[in-house]
């Protein structure tokens, strides 16, 4: 399985880095979408749609409010003034609130369970605030400073796949190795405490090796070190609200699609909350 999971993220690097680095900005909104989309097509299992009619007009209506903001907020006027367009912050903003009631779902786990198990619409709210801000806050980051450099949004959005991946590298080897005291048993049995510190502690290698290597103005660290921390913690509860999802709708991967990783959504799962919160922590600390 390891193997397996080592071969497959290998072909799938120079895919994402393609994609981050080489692709316009409009090209990349259209990558990002469309990977979303395909998260959009695993989440509805979870929302308990079986039809595959109705998956495909789940996933064409992401699809489609992801085209309307792209619409509305053109990519040449996303930064007006230093200042990010209005609609894509509130959509990064309702994307960061879900990630507050999405914590007080997955630590009240299972009790939380009665809020959404009568009705699947629900199911499939939480999922627009899942993958929406998600394409919103990915599109803002890459971005960045776009006039003045093509590549600086995109090493941001590299930097914040190294924390999410040093997230997961860290927790899967110190758990394994360490791993002793549960996190939360209801919602992921084999998550544990060692694993979270773990993996705290590669990303926090990872945020000081980045800290010197671009050498990050002394008066920042403390701003750059927060949005670092609340990036990979929230990483870390993407992927948990994934896991409550699945247990409650008893689905172990959200598909097949990658071998040894399961589906695209539990390849994303920590991205999609890493990602907007990020972006709201760099908009206050760092921009």
């Amino acid at each position: 399985m390891l193997k397996q999971r080592i071969i497959t993220a290998l072909l799938l690097v120079p895919v994402a880095l393609y994609g981050v680095f080489m692709l316009p900005l409009w090209g990349f909104a259209l990558f990002i979408q469309g990977v979303l989309m395909l998260g959009a097509w695993e989440w509805s299992p979870l929302m308990g749609v079986r039809r595959i009619s109705a998956r495909i007009a789940y996933t064409l209506f992401v699809g489609a409010i992801i085209g309307v903001l792209s619409w509305l907020a053109p990519y040449e006027h996303l930064w007006e003034g230093g200042e990010l367009s209005k609609l894509i912050y509130y959509t990064i903003l309702a994307g960061g609130v879900w990630w507050v009631v999405a914590l007080a779902m997955i630590v009240n786990y299972p009790s939380s369970r009665r809020m959404w198990s009568r009705t699947r619409a629900i199911v499939g709210v939480f999922g627009l605030l899942i993958f929406i801000p998600t394409w919103a806050a990915l599109v803002t980051v890459r971005s960045i400073d776009i006039d003045e450099s093509r590549f600086f949004g995109g090493w941001v959005v590299l930097f914040i796949l190294l924390l999410v991946w040093a997230a997961d590298v860290g927790a899967y080897f110190a758990g394994v190795r360490y791993g002793r005291n549960k996190m939360m048993p209801a919602v992921s049995p084999g998550k544990t405490m060692e694993g979270l510190c773990g993996g705290v502690t590669l990303a926090f290698v990872v945020m000081m090796v980045v800290a010197h290597w671009t050498k990050v103005p002394a008066d920042q660290f403390t701003g750059y070190y927060l949005t670092g921390l609340f990036t990979v913690v929230a990483s870390v509860f993407g992927d948990l609200n994934e896991s409550m999802f699945k247990r409650s709708a008893g689905v172990k991967d959200s598909g097949s699609i990658l071998p040894g990783h399961g589906g695209i959504l539990d390849r994303i799962d920590s991205l999609t909350a890493a990602v907007p919160i990020f972006t709201l922590a760099y908009l206050e600390f760092l921009h």
